[in-house]
């Protein structure tokens, strides 16, 4: 037994790390199977009945009936609650009845937004092929995947998805695609040699062993299964899903904060109103009475109801710019983040190999991504030498240059085993990444890999392998390859045959003998090769995936076709580099979210290497950053060491999912908002431990969708910036809404206690207060929800996350704003006290109040600014709002049907002057002090 485990990281799993250092033969042993021959039935059965299915655990969703129940057991609803059964006890059953309504429509809305359970452990599970290949009593089988047992020999070859973790017996060329797993952008050569466990970093190093859930992109082997279900890697993710428990969203508990407050402001003011009535010798029935109409004064319930529309109403806007929210409440998460946790490959990154540089003999491009351009374009050194230009690969060949290029991409498209498939006039070509990269390169130029092959039909060739690692093709040459190549009497003019070698530069180049230059070739003399492999360095340093394409003429193919005596006496045609580049607006969103006062940290599982180039480009470290962290050094580190690391460091390579969780902990625990992007399965944990998980929707997989609170639709990651801007502004509105809100619910408060207080009785009845909570404060309150943007939204910090909804000075705005109101109300009210009798004295008061508090929503829309800068139009929803509240208003006043159901009596016009000049009160104060605020303000 080989490695030893005192030596473990943290990223390979002690298991994993036991099998990859152990001779494949010996695992064989271990685990009880000949490899040729593989399990009888009987083993198999036994072994499924110790182990369980070949499947991952799938813990029960949340019903509709729980979505129900969580959104009624919230703070503020529990209070409605409470007041409706005070109601009930005392007989006010009309209160009883909008209080239910209420409490229903806010747990229906809320729980209609929620009813995508959480669904993760189910979209792991889908994620396992559905079948397998495996040696059954000496005899190749399919059976269903989840049948798979530790000690099951399988076979797996290109396009097929990994069943299970196995460990490699024997392979073939083999490379495969683990993005999702570890998030390495470029498919991985795997090999059955076993393992020195200090070489050993994670997931991504484990080269002998096959995962599940991971696809074979090219080549085949045959492996022996050591793990199933939910022991696997996939599996092992599957478990921090479940173990992570879902946390409160910053609004969640601000609004719980307010709930606490409102009831603790409630119970002491019922209290002091009911012991300050009994002193005063007031009936005790009467005073639980008015207890009860000061506590349905003092909270406001259409809140709960309008914080939901207020979010949905967010959903439906941010739907529109491509984000889709699974959670209501992370509408406004977002826009409170001060950490943009990012994955590279597919959220930074194209997740797409795209070639970008090509060196030929003559000359150095670099190539354009975007296909814009007339035609290829090129600069050339002195005496030879390497030029750099801008390569729009947009056309065919135009001079000579340009077909010395088209030589090199010909040689690298043939070279190739990737296919091109078309359908519905899409072309898409399928394959190894880093092959399907070269056939679009060569396209781009003009070179149809269609028409290639029937210009230079292939006739034989050396497959790749790890240990040459170079391929070559012979190919037929005909008329139609020089109308497509043009003519080169040193390559096609010299044999019918021609060999295309395409592979690792130093082991290709050490085969090459001549260059091609111009119309002919020339001798490869040290100084071109030092040149050569100085180029290749230099792009091999950039993080470039570098490749060298030969050429040679044949009279024959050879015989017999060998690769010591075929790849010789190469003609070198140049260098491709290639990376999974970043996205084009990347760059411009990482800079605007910097400008907003948020950090964007990258972490992913690729190398440091590629890490450190993409976040050059992104601008994404500033001045001083120490580089990057990888998951070996990360492992170092206690979790304090840890929280005062990411404080400094932007990025994280090479890090397995449990890294990607710690660091997610580490951010929060220094009380960062931390929103994480990502698209694998190995970003799934982070994105549900963060604050808001924000997965790509088109190349995501189920698992990091499934998992995060919100889906980008474009997976654009200048979407996020989009919606990180959605949030504030809707976080801005809420408060808002909770402003006018509470600043009504203040005004009758001030009214009500003090009416009663100084012995005039409360001013209003309880179903007064129930009316105006509900229907002249709750439709501006809504439409305040969709007030536009101020100016400078994105230009300044994230607040903080600790800082209350009362905040920043709305708090004390609150408080004289609706003290304001319920003198005036109060005032009204002992006017008419004093000239008629209660009824008539508490239907002025009810008018006043209603009317004053519609005028001062329109203060409410900027906290210093005037209403004159920002337009009385500009929030048309709002003068709807105010208009219709204004006619059920007036409605309640004026028809006398209503009349008994209000508690009001007709009014004069003396009376109703009285009561329009103390409703513009407010509005012509407020606006003011506003004014005065503003002339005090430096310039």
């Amino acid at each position: 037994m080989t490695g030893a485990m005192s030596q473990r990281p943290q990223g390979a799993p002690s298991d994993d790390l036991r099998w990859a250092t152990t001779d494949s033969l010996v695992v064989a042993q271990e685990l009880g199977v000949a490899p040729d021959r593989g399990l009888s039935q009987e083993e198999a059965a036994r072994r499924l009945a110790a182990h369980g299915p070949n499947r991952l655990e799938e813990p029960p969703g949340r019903s509709f009936a729980r979505m129900l129940w969580d959104q009624v057991t919230e703070i503020l609803v529990l209070i409605l609650l409470g007041a409706a059964v005070l109601s009930a006890v005392l007989g006010e059953w009309a209160d009883v009845a909008v209080i239910l309504l209420i409490v229903v429509l806010n747990a229906f809305l809320g729980a209609s937004q929620e009813c995508r359970a959480e669904a993760s452990l189910a979209a792991l599970k889908r994620m396992g092929a559905p079948g397998a290949r495996v040696v059954r009593e000496g005899h190749l089988r399919e059976v269903a995947a989840q049948e798979l047992v530790p000690g099951d020999v399988i076979q797996v070859e290109a396009g097929d998805h990994v069943p299970a973790d196995a460990r490699i017996l024997e392979a073939a060329a083999l490379r495969v695609d683990e993005s999702a797993l570890t998030g390495e952008s470029e498919p991985v050569e795997k090999g059955p040699a076993p393992l020195d466990a200090t070489g050993v970093h994670g997931l991504g190093d484990l080269g002998n062993l096959l995962f599940s859930g991971t696809t074979v992109a090219y080549g085949r082997a045959r492996a022996v299964v050591y793990a199933t279900g939910m022991r696997t890697a996939l599996g092992r993710i599957a478990g921090l899903l479940a173990s992570e428990p879902a946390e409160a969203t910053p609004l969640q508990r601000r609004m719980a904060e307010v709930g606490r407050t409102l009831g603790l402001a409630a119970g002491v003011l019922v209290a002091v109103v009911f012991i300050v009535g009994l002193l005063r010798g007031q009936p005790i029935i009467q005073m639980l009475l008015t207890a009860v109409s000061l506590a349905v004064a003092a909270i406001p319930e259409g809140l709960p109801a309008i914080v939901t529309i207020v979010l949905a109403l967010g959903v439906q806007r941010m739907a529109e710019r491509r984000a889709i929210v699974r959670r209501l409440p992370a509408v406004e998460t977002l826009g409170t983040a001060t950490v943009i946790a990012s994955d590279k490959t597919g959220t930074l990154t194209l997740n797409r190999m795209t070639v970008t540089h090509l060196v030929t003999p003559v000359a150095e491009y670099g190539v354009s991504t975007d296909g814009t351009g007339d035609g290829p374009e090129a600069a050339t050194g002195e005496g030879g030498g390497a030029g750099t230009a801008t390569l729009l690969l947009a056309g065919p060949p135009a001079d000579g240059l340009a077909a010395d290029l088209a030589w090199l991409l010909a040689g690298a498209a043939l070279a190739n085993d990737a296919r091109v498939e078309e359908e519905d006039g899409v072309w898409r070509p399928v394959g190894d990444p880093t092959e399907t990269a070269l056939l679009e390169a060569a396209r781009r130029l003009g070179l149809e890999l269609t028409e290639l092959e029937q210009a230079l039909p292939r006739q034989a060739e050396l497959p790749f392998d790890s240990d040459r690692k170079r391929m070559t093709t012979f190919h037929l040459v005909g008329d139609q390859a020089r109308v497509v190549l043009g003519d080169r009497r040193d390559l096609a003019g010299r044999g019918p045959v021609l060999a295309f070698t395409k592979g690792a530069p130093d082991l290709v180049l050490e085969r090459c003998s001549r260059i091609l230059r111009g119309e002919g070739t020339d001798l490869l003399d040290e100084t071109e090769r030092a040149r050569i492999l100085e180029a290749n360095d230099r792009m091999a340093r950039g993080a470039l995936r570098v490749l060298a394409v030969a050429c040679r003429s044949w009279d024959a193919v050879p015989e017999p076709l060998e690769a010591e005596t075929a790849e010789r006496d190469l003609i070198l045609l140049g260098l491709v580099g290639m990376i999974d580049p970043p996205r084009a607006e990347a760059a411009a969103s990482v800079q605007e979210a910097r400008r907003a006062g948020i950090r964007t940290l990258m972490v992913t599982g690729d190398h440091a290497t590629t890490a450190e180039a993409i976040a050059r480009s992104l601008s994404l470290a500033g001045p001083g950053d120490p580089g990057a962290l990888s998951g070996r050094e990360l492992d170092r580190l206690d979790d304090e060491a840890l929280r005062e690391t990411v404080r400094r460091v932007s990025l994280f390579a090479r890090v397995s999912p449990e890294h990607k969780l710690r660091i997610v902990r580490a951010l929060k625990a220094n009380g960062e908002v931390v929103a994480v992007t990502g698209d694998g399965v190995n970003d799934a944990p982070a994105l549900k431990g963060a604050d808001i998980g924000c997965a790509m929707g088109i190349t995501g997989t189920d698992v990091a969708r499934e998992a995060a609170d919100m889906v980008l639709a474009d997976d654009n990651y200048a979407t996020i910036v989009s919606a990180v801007r959605e949030g504030r502004v809707i976080y801005a509105n809420i408060r808002k809404s909770i402003h006018y809100l509470l600043s009504c619910n203040v005004g009758e408060i001030v009214a009500i206690f003090f009416g009663i207080a100084l012995g005039m009785g409360s001013p209003l009845t309880p179903i007064q207060i129930l009316w105006v909570n509900l229907v002249t404060d709750g439709l501006p309150a809504l439409a305040l929800g969709v007030e536009p943007p101020e100016p400078g939204v994105m230009d300044r910090s994230p607040r903080n996350p600790r800082e209350s909804v009362f905040g920043g000075g709305i708090g004390g705005l609150t408080i004289w704003q609706g003290a304001l109101i319920g003198l005036l109300t109060l005032g009204v009210f002992a006017w008419a006290r004093q000239m008629g009798d209660l009824a008539r004295a508490q239907t002025l008061a009810f008018a006043t109040l209603a009317f004053a508090q519609l005028a001062h929503s329109f203060n409410v829309r900027s906290a210093f600014g005037s209403l004159f800068r920002i337009g009385w139009f500009s929030n048309r929803p709002l003068l709807l709002a105010v208009a219709t509240s204004g006619l059920l208003q007036c409605a309640v006043l004026v028809l006398p049907f209503l009349a008994p159901f209000f508690d009001v009596t007709g009014l004069s016009s003396r009376e109703a002057a009285v009561i329009a000049a103390a409703s513009v009160a407010p509005w012509v104060v407020v606006e003011g002090v506003k004014a005065v605020l503003r002339r005090r303000q430096p310039s």
